[in-house]
């Protein structure tokens, strides 16, 4: 259970055995789920054990970033993704840009993204819907697309699952999001940041030393399940005191995002966290589990009496594209010159929530 310092605020992240959530026990699930709502209100991130995943599964997307990203830069670039209407494919350094004051700030990472396999004959991706379409697969990486997409399955399954549990942890049927997540655009992104990545281009095109390798942000979906080879993610308290989140043997970070913090109206917390200097070269593997692109997030009716804040309402789709549009070149540049353009849904809406 989480356990509060003398200020209130929480001093490390709660760990909490879901084995309970994945069988038929309803005592047992509903005990699972006390203990996510506690973490859930009072930290917005806890670590799960008891999830079921082998570990030679994660074993074997490891390795498969790990091969991928050690190609040669033209033919991961062949993978770029640019290429992708629905954005997938190989991110190089460079093209993310984060802005901090008006200093535009280029981490030394890089990444490969995908979703959920969507066909280009699907009614979604023939709408226009962007982040729903088809993957790119690299051939150049013996059974990297069985590997990947074999952990994605189980991932997302185990998010369903975690959906569950949220749901119960509010006091709802198991099954409230069910209807909610039938196809939705949860992104996994692999994530590499070579030894020394924590530098990044300034102005006038120097290396300059960043003070953190992520900046502080919460996430945009409604939870994240991470998976990391190494140290560095820190967490903001409500004391403002950045606390530890060191990777656990067997365990995923999971962490609250934007739209369940809109969902239940500031009764989960998405709490900002960032990834702290490290020289160290680590891979990280997070899944954003989102809603259906055409999803309204607002407050669900159940919690519209309860809590003191008040939420823009948006579109999940919309509000995903308007926010990676901030961030990659390509899809700037594609609203430059006429082709994309912020949903109007998104005109009014706010961008990120939670403890900063």
């Amino acid at each position: 259970m989480t356990d509060l310092n003398k200020s209130g605020a929480f001093d490390h992240i709660p760990i909490v055995d879901i084995a309970g959530l994945l069988g038929g026990n309803e005592a047992a699930k509903r005990a699972v789920a006390a203990e996510i709502a506690k973490a859930a209100s009072e930290v917005g991130f806890l670590y799960v054990t008891g999830h079921g995943i082998a570990p030679e599964m994660i074993d074997r997307l490891c390795a498969q970033a790990a091969a991928f990203f050690a190609l040669p830069v033209e033919a991961k670039q062949q993978y770029y993704i640019g290429k992708s209407r629905a954005h997938r494919g190989y991110v190089p350094v460079g093209e993310e840009n984060f802005y901090s004051g008006d200093i535009a700030r280029v981490d030394k990472k890089e990444a490969f993204d995908l979703s959920i396999e969507v066909a280009d004959d699907d009614p979604d991706f023939k709408r226009g819907y962007r982040f729903l379409g088809p993957n790119q697969w690299p051939v150049e990486v013996p059974g990297f697309k069985d590997d990947v997409y074999g952990y994605y399955d189980v991932a997302m399954a185990l998010g369903a699952k975690l959906f569950g549990g949220f749901a119960l942890a509010l006091g709802l049927d198991e099954n409230y999001f069910d209807a909610l997540i039938t196809k939705p655009p949860s992104q996994l992104r692999m994530v590499h940041y070579p030894e020394g990545f924590n530098r990044f281009m300034g102005e006038g095109g120097k290396t300059q030393k960043s003070e953190w390798g992520i900046s502080p942000h919460t996430d945009y979906e409604c939870f994240t399940i991470l998976h990391t080879t190494a140290p560095g993610l820190e967490v903001l308290n409500s004391a403002g005191e950045w606390i530890d989140a060191p990777p656990i043997p067997g365990a995923f970070v999971i962490n609250i995002g934007d739209m369940l913090e809109v969902l239940t109206n500031g009764r989960f917390i998405a709490t900002s966290h960032r990834v702290r200097d490290v020289e160290e070269e680590r891979y990280s593997f997070p899944l954003f589990c989102s809603v259906d692109y055409d999803t309204v997030v607002e407050p669900l009716p159940e919690f519209r009496e309860q809590g003191a804040h008040e939420y823009p309402r948006y579109v999940a789709g919309d509000h995903l594209l308007a926010e990676t549009m901030k961030s990659f070149v390509y899809l700037r540049e594609l609203e430059k010159a006429g082709v994309l353009a912020v949903p109007e849904s998104e005109l009014a809406a706010a961008g990120s929530f939670g403890r900063r």
